[in-house]
């Protein structure tokens, strides 16, 4: 939980207040999943000092406690070695706190082993000069993350403050998201819900799976917009923000993503039905399709809406010009009108829906 503040926090600093929930993990720990700094990033703060619990320096494996104040002070901004690069990107929405983007499938976030260049920070650097290190010369701004053939809206932080809010309002869920997934096979139920812990498979460190040894807990609703032979569009919502999470509960359905090559089994070649045609996706069928949470600075509640990408758009025409509507309803048609018209919708209350 942050602390409400004080006119005494010097500029870039982070106070945190140890709620009830927290209460008992290692500081370490604790800093890590609130700054979006890894372990040892937190660590070599600790052991430079810059970490203070109720006044006093902080030991790594200090467990905190409720009610515990928590400093955590920054090194000055380092140089990074990521050169910005123009790489276009579709912006909604930007202040001097946070920048809403529309992100393209095949672009990777943030730079990673095999993937050095060509990232979406590489273009945030380019687009926002003056980013820094903000939440980590590596993943400067970033608070959460899209797969790279993943589309649809992702939020970064412009500053120190908007980082530290955003990261709490994810670990609190307090940020609502929901997905468009088009998968295989005609899912019965009109809604449902899957509660099944994920972890990293052993077999495999790059995949995620519900047969594993450390799994978390992880929750996901979804409810059908649309039908058609051998496809069924969802409206995603994950309570829980896992890896892979998405793919991997639809996946243990028994209804991958369309396009899905890691997660679609045998099928994993993404092919479905539309009439007496076949249907081939390049790419996992999966939209970032709504994203709502509180400004960092005025508090106002916002709500995002990503036009649905042409490559999805396309496939979904050609299965509507097989059967018409199939079982759409009137008020799915409207949702589904929006999401193609509209690139901000302030006034949607997800929690309603």
């Amino acid at each position: 939980m942050k602390d409400p503040g004080s006119e005494d926090h010097k500029p870039g600093e982070l106070h945190y207040l140890v709620s009830a929930s927290d209460s008992h993990q290692r500081l370490d720990t604790f800093l890590s999943s609130l700054s979006q700094l890894s372990r040892s990033q937190v660590q070599r703060l600790i052991e430079k000092g810059r970490v203070w619990v109720n006044e006093k320096p902080g030991k790594k494996d200090h467990k905190v406690k409720a009610g515990e104040a928590v400093v955590l002070s920054p090194l000055p901004d380092q140089p990074s070695d990521l050169c910005p690069e123009a790489i276009p990107l579709m912006v909604l929405f930007e202040d001097e706190s946070i920048i809403v983007l529309n992100k393209e499938p095949g672009i990777v976030v943030h730079p990673a082993p095999g993937h050095l260049s060509g990232t979406l920070v590489h273009a945030l650097l380019h687009h926002c000069p003056d980013l820094g290190a903000i939440g980590g010369i590596l993943r400067p701004g970033i608070v959460h993350r899209l797969d790279k053939e993943t589309s649809g809206l992702l939020v970064a932080a412009k500053s120190q403050e908007a980082h530290q809010s955003l990261s709490l309002q994810f670990k609190s869920r307090k940020v609502k998201k929901q997905y468009l997934a088009l998968v295989l096979g005609k899912v019965s139920l009109d809604r449902g819900e899957v509660e099944v812990p994920i972890g990293r498979c052993l077999g495999d460190r790059k995949k995620m799976g519900v047969r594993t040894g450390k799994a978390r807990a992880a929750v996901t609703r979804y409810r059908v917009l649309e039908r058609f032979p051998g496809l069924t569009l969802l409206e995603v919502t994950p309570e829980t923000g896992r890896t892979h999470q998405i793919r991997v509960h639809l996946a243990h359905l028994g209804h991958p993503i369309l396009g899905d090559q890691v997660y679609g089994g045998r099928r994993k070649a993404g092919r479905g039905r539309a009439g007496g045609g076949e249907i081939l996706a390049k790419r996992q069928m999966l939209h970032a399709w709504h994203l709502s949470f509180l400004h960092p600075k005025s508090g106002e509640y916002l709500t995002f809406t990503a036009p649905i990408p042409s490559d999805l758009e396309g496939i979904l025409e050609a299965l509507r010009s097989t059967m018409g509507e199939g079982d759409v309803g009137e008020e799915d048609w409207g949702v589904l009108s929006e999401g193609r018209s509209s690139a901000r919708a302030r006034e949607m209350d997800l929690e309603s829906r």
